[in-house]
């Protein structure tokens, strides 16, 4: 029986301090495809987004929410009747899904300075805080979902981008307790 010596159990020095540079690169690029994107990032982006503008008339939307492995869950279409006075905005969303539900929901939205927007919704907890920048504006809120028989509070991370002057396209990332549960995706049209 032939036993391995010392040197054949340790590995080398050099191939684990290789090994261990190549551990530490694979992670830092791993954490730099996680930052999320920063709205600055779309400061010089055009054609430059004014929700008053955009959100105001009639808006058609059609889209897809994909659960966190990508499988689409639901399909739905969205008609927006929109009209502000001044800096306050009513967005009146009718959603008709691919199983025949509909649902409403009635978004009060206040314009504020440098880009700020807030906006409300019956079943929003708290408010919605958003901020535009060239052609991109960012939500953050909170949505309490009915999920089978129970209603859950769900974090969305929700981004908007101006194409032109009637195309929009949205993606909003759903998550609980940090945890990514799926993805929201829109295309809005203007009429």
């Amino acid at each position: 029986m032939t036993h391995p010596t010392a040197a054949a159990v340790r590995p080398p020095r050099r191939r684990f301090l290789r090994a261990g540079t190549s551990v530490a690169a694979a992670s830092v690029l791993a954490l730099a495809g996680c930052a999320a994107p920063d709205i600055q990032d779309y400061a010089s982006e055009r054609p430059a987004l004014d929700l008053r503008s955009y959100f105001n008339g009639t808006i058609d939307g059609y889209g897809i929410f994909t659960d966190r492995g990508g499988k689409v869950v639901r399909r739905f279409t969205v008609v927006i009747q929109c009209r502000w006075s001044g800096d306050q905005g009513v967005l009146d969303e009718d959603f008709t899904y691919s199983d025949g539900t509909k649902e409403n929901r009635v978004w009060r939205i206040t314009r504020l300075a440098d880009g700020r927007y807030t906006g409300t919704a019956g079943d929003i907890v708290g408010q919605a805080r958003g901020v535009a920048r060239g052609n991109t504006l960012n939500w953050s809120y909170t949505m309490a979902l009915p999920v089978d028989g129970r209603v859950i509070e769900v974090q969305f991370d929700d981004w908007m981008y101006l194409m032109d002057d009637t195309v929009m396209l949205n993606k909003a990332e759903m998550s609980k307790f940090g945890i990514r549960l799926g993805e929201v995706t829109l295309a809005f049209r203007k009429r």
